[in-house]
């Protein structure tokens, strides 16, 4: 739910006619941009990584050649969440999940103070990067990239690794590789223009169709809810209409794919609202950016879809959404 810093004042009438103009020329855009997501940053996206564990992320992900703070961002975001007291069914531990024989091995000491603690993300995570260079080291010698070795090292085990001369034939560990580094995306500070989605279009037409439809909390459209949306429900069951399946909430939707910065912004966007601006685990209210400054959203109780002014002092970033970064984020959030 969004505090109303604003109520846009566009007729719903009006309203149609100024969001064809919009689909019409994210089109255009989607389909004449043809420079890729930007690469090479080891930086991160603002507030991707909550700021308590900001610091430790960007030191320790420079550990090694073979990992960089957006991936060992998208490793912790994968494995707990940043949950610092995840447990799973297998019993694996802590904001970075080691196997209590795993930690007892390669745990190590992060913060100086005389202990290695599972359930410490100074140590975690330090001992999360110093895991991942050790498998690197093993693998060094394997042909092809160094950081998809290292994964399914991490993954299958590095003998699988050298046996194969790279990533092994599993299903399961290259659909991991492919997970983590496709979602290191997300967690990356984009250092070149983010290209436009494809699906941004469909989406926007189905969140329009939807103007004027009363604000449900929990709501997802379906009949017994009288076909009413809460924020994220509305930009879930928008983005599902053109075959991209998003998390159920905002904070991780917020995952979805790589970040443009404001002045960057096109129909189609995801805009997030937090009253904390330094942590995306604390984003509240989302939104589909429809230009011009405006984006339509279910607001909150009481109030119905329509279209909200997105420059207010609650506005966290954006996420363009793309089909690979929806796909590799976590379906089922780790037990506590």
């Amino acid at each position: 739910m969004r505090k109303a810093w604003l109520v846009a004042s566009v007729g719903i009438g009006g309203a149609l006619g100024f969001i064809a103009l919009l689909v019409v020329g994210t089109y255009m855009a989607a389909g004449s941009l043809a420079s890729g997501v930007g690469g090479g940053s080891v930086g991160l996206a603002k507030g991707a990584v909550p700021a308590t564990y900001q610091p430790l992320v960007q030191k320790w992900g420079n550990l090694c050649k073979a990992i960089n703070p957006a991936l060992l961002a998208a490793q912790l975001y994968q494995e707990s969440g940043f949950n610092p007291r995840a447990k799973s069914p297998a019993k694996a531990l802590g904001i970075a999940q080691f196997i209590p024989g795993t930690w007892a091995a390669h745990g190590v000491d992060g913060d100086g103070d005389g202990d290695r603690d599972i359930w410490d993300p100074k140590d975690a995570i330090p001992s999360a990067a110093s895991y991942d260079c050790k498998l690197a080291g093993y693998v060094k010698d394997a042909p092809g990239d160094p950081t998809k070795n290292m994964l399914a090292a991490y993954n299958a085990g590095a003998y699988a690794v050298i046996k194969y001369g790279g990533v092994p034939p599993y299903r399961e560990t290259q659909n991991y590789v492919k997970t983590i580094t496709t979602l290191s995306e997300s967690f990356a500070r984009p250092v070149g223009r983010v290209q436009p989605s494809q699906q941004a279009a469909g989406a926007i037409y189905y969140a329009q169709k939807k103007l004027g439809t009363p604000y449900l909390w929990g709501g997802n459209g379906t009949p017994d809810q009288g076909g009413r949306f809460d924020c994220s429900g509305l930009t879930l069951a928008a983005y599902r209409s053109v075959g991209i399946t998003l998390p159920r909430v905002a904070n991780d939707q917020y995952n979805a794919g790589p970040h443009p910065k404001r002045d960057e912004l096109l129909p189609g966007d995801l805009v997030f609202f937090s009253d904390d601006l330094t942590n995306s685990r604390t984003i509240r209210h989302v939104g589909i950016y429809v230009g011009g400054g405006y984006m339509i959203d279910a607001p909150r109780t009481g109030a119905v879809i329509r279209f909200d002014p997105i420059d207010t002092p609650d506005y966290f970033g954006a996420t363009r959404v793309t089909k690979d970064g929806a796909k590799a984020l976590p379906t089922k959030p780790a037990e506590v």
